[in-house]
């Protein structure tokens, strides 16, 4: 288990770091290379799904089934909705304009007027936003990193391709707040430590509840958040970037993929 953790904090962190690539995609590019990103969203959000649903809920039912006590998959169904009302309502409760899963293309950079009206105010704000969104991302990819390493993998990188976009979806505002490529760059950058911080949280979780009960509902909230996440930020992100097509094929790509690894591992 000793293991398992210090590994779930190294994936964690690299997921989290991957948004400073969005961010430097933002700061060097010159145009946003939507066909990338449409296949990328898509293939995270098959990813994300496709592993929920089919190894994370039934290992949750099987670790509270294991606990020996009543309604057992009761509460596994609620903890799963539970996630999904946790994110969501962090979801509403930070207004559009700061919301950093708002796609955004690096164009914007050059096209945006800057403003200069409470500039300071506008900018505690986005990498506030960016701080509370990322949290239960970190959560999640401790998590499923902790309980089964080789599941964690691929959830670290559908995590990680996710965060590249969103650095860049961060960036422009950012930009647009401050005037500054290089407050965007590194204020984006650092966004991306929230989700190492969320890992903290949910090791101080496992830890001080450390049982098949209390992990299978963890585990359980943990594809709610994911679930949450493909469906509302990945797959509407990858529409959004205007290729139908190219976000479907990465879709059933990384279901292929994620299904094929959990068959061979």
């Amino acid at each position: 288990m000793d293991n398992n953790i210090l590994f779930a904090f190294v994936l964690t962190l690299l997921a989290g770091l991957s948004t400073g690539i969005g961010s430097a995609i933002a700061f060097f590019a010159k145009r946003t290379n939507t066909k990338f990103l449409s296949v990328s969203l898509g293939f995270s959000a098959g990813v994300m799904i496709y592993v929920s649903f089919v190894e994370i809920l039934p290992q949750a039912f099987e670790l509270v089934n294991q606990a020996g006590t009543e309604k057992n998959d009761l509460f596994v169904v609620i903890s799963f909705f539970v996630g999904i009302a946790f994110i969501y309502l962090i979801d509403i409760l930070i207004p559009s304009a700061e919301n950093p899963h708002e796609m955004h293309r690096i164009e914007e950079m050059s096209e945006t007027k800057v403003v200069n009206n409470d500039l300071k105010r506008t900018g505690i704000l986005i990498a506030l936003a960016i701080g509370i969104h990322n949290f239960p991302e970190g959560i999640a990819t401790f998590a499923s990193a902790v309980v089964t390493p080789e599941i964690g993998i691929p959830i670290a990188i559908a995590i990680a391709i996710h965060n590249i976009p969103e650095g860049i979806a961060v960036s422009v505002p950012i930009y647009y707040a401050t005037g500054s490529r290089s407050k965007a760059f590194w204020l984006s950058f650092l966004s991306g430590m929230s989700e190492p911080l969320g890992a903290l949280l949910g090791f101080l979780v496992i830890m001080q509840f450390l049982n098949n009960y209390s992990l299978g509902l963890l585990m359980a909230a943990v594809a709610g958040i994911m679930v949450f996440i493909s469906v509302d930020e990945l797959l509407p992100g990858a529409e959004k970037y205007g290729h139908h097509h190219y976000s479907v094929t990465g879709f059933v790509a990384g279901m292929a993929v994620m299904a094929i690894s959990l068959l061979l591992f």
